[in-house]
């Protein structure tokens, strides 16, 4: 599906308690291959630093259900400079896109230091249109989250099935690479949030291992509960 020459997928989430968690993994591992990235069991680590503007227009769209709506972050993983991106998740409603743009390390400590001349000159439209964001509407580095991702993929309707455990938020920097971070969790160490993404279909198999009995949908967004977080800690 696409929507303004976006190409959109389906996005839906749920709580899982531990022994919906275990049930649904037992599940998916029989019919799906796990993610290669995956260093382990847990899968990979996720370290995202959020943008908000002044009027903290990520935090209060998302809560008001604004149809439409944008949210800028850069995006490691396994707190590693190996890849770093800069990535756009626009949700229209029950679906979503997500644009990205490859970064150097160097091209990150520039924007955290807000040296955004680089991003004019790029040759990247999403690059451009974030050096808009920074400038014209001042947007900021807001909040980091931190999660391990257990994903498993399934190739036709390209399917993503990731189980989300310990939802962290930085409470002391938004350096993603500062060897102090302290991180805070943010959701019951026994929770787990289970994301189910395709394109245009969903096979027919998977969505019978994919329905929780004791669950329904939510709509949950990571990067609020740890901003939500961050506000006990610091006063905007």
């Amino acid at each position: 599906m696409e929507f303004r020459g976006r190409k959109l997928r389906t996005e839906q989430k749920f709580y899982l308690h531990l022994h919906d968690y275990l049930t649904l993994k037992n599940k998916v591992t029989m019919a799906l291959a796990m993610d290669r990235h995956s260093i382990n069991s847990d899968g990979y680590n996720i370290r995202s630093l959020y943008f908000d503007d002044p009027k903290r227009s990520a935090l209060d769209e998302k809560n008001d259900g604004v149809f439409k709506r944008d949210k800028y972050r850069i995006r490691i993983y396994n707190g590693e400079d190996k890849t770093i991106k800069l990535e756009r998740k626009s949700k229209f409603g029950d679906f979503v896109c997500k644009e990205s743009a490859p970064l150097t390390r160097q091209q990150y400590e520039w924007i955290r230091l807000g040296e955004y001349g680089f991003l004019y000159n790029s040759k990247e439209n999403l690059l451009r249109e974030f050096h808009v964001a920074l400038v014209s509407y001042m947007f900021r580095p807001i909040v980091i989250v931190d999660y391990w991702r257990e994903a498993y993929i399934y190739e036709f309707g390209n399917v993503r099935i990731t189980f989300d455990k310990k939802l962290s938020a930085g409470i002391n920097t938004i350096n993603l690479f500062d060897p102090n971070l302290v991180l805070e969790e943010t959701i019951p160490t026994e929770q787990t949030i289970m994301e189910v993404k395709y394109d245009s279909f969903l096979p027919d198999h998977v969505r019978k291992i994919v329905q929780p009995k004791s669950q329904i949908r939510s709509s949950i967004s990571k990067y609020v509960i740890c901003r939500e977080r961050s506000i006990l800690h610091y006063k905007e």
